[in-house]
């Protein structure tokens, strides 16, 4: 049988409903907290206040363009999930600093409340999650919320990125999978023709049967 035109390998990829990914949610959750984070507790005027939104905004945007440009081409979404993920860790980098820097204490794992803050931030992916409470919340409680967060989607996107990187290897590019989708549509095309060919043969071979068989049916003449 002839291959149907779904056996042609497809040149665009399938596209990634970023808005549903939990680092995605995260970023997005982490930038909003940080927006307010900066205008309670840095004084107007800080260059730290945009340099921790931008940051935030940089984590945020560039997954969410990554993902929508990894349609096309892979190397793209590879090189921006980079700059989202440098962009997180400048951010974090941001909150040690101000935890550091107000003598705050940072929660590691022998404090009271670190188990409690995990969990939360384990489950809870959106802003509305975390909206409730940043009004309230010190700067302290604020600050390694936001590093938690950081951490985690550090921690999903080197996981994403390395089957990203497994699937280029074995799918290649852009270029890679026209030239695949060319291949099997010539491919496809070949295989059809000599597919008709082999049928036209046979028919041709059984009007020559039939032709015969008629031909032998016809009455003789009797001898002169």
């Amino acid at each position: 049988m002839p291959h149907s035109s779904n056996d042609t390998p497809k040149v665009l990829r399938q596209e990634v409903k970023w808005e549903d990914l939990y680092f995605y949610k995260k970023a997005r959750a982490l930038y909003h907290i940080t927006f307010v984070f900066v205008r309670r507790f840095l004084k107007p005027g800080d260059r730290t206040i945009d340099q921790m939104v931008q940051a935030a905004r940089s984590g945020k945007q560039n997954i969410a363009e990554g993902l929508a440009d990894g349609v096309t081409s892979m190397e793209m979404e590879i090189k921006l999930l980079n700059v989202a993920r440098s962009s997180i860790k400048e951010l974090r980098e941001d909150y040690e600093d101000y935890i550091t820097s107000r003598r705050l204490t940072k929660w590691e794992c022998d404090h009271q409340r670190y188990d409690g803050m995990l969990q939360y931030c384990r489950i809870h992916n959106d802003w509305e999650d975390y909206e409730p409470f940043v009004k309230k919340w010190s700067d302290e409680e604020i600050a390694n919320i936001a590093l938690t967060l950081c951490h985690m989607v550090d921690k999903m996107m080197t996981t994403y990125q390395a089957s990203l990187e497994e699937q280029f290897v074995t799918e290649g590019g852009i270029r890679e999978r026209m030239t695949a989708a060319r291949l099997g549509y010539r491919n496809n095309q070949k295989q059809e023709i000599e597919h008709l060919q082999a049928e036209l043969s046979a028919a041709y071979k059984r009007i020559a049967e039939l032709e015969g068989i008629i031909q032998a049916m016809k009455p003789q003449k009797p001898p002169q």
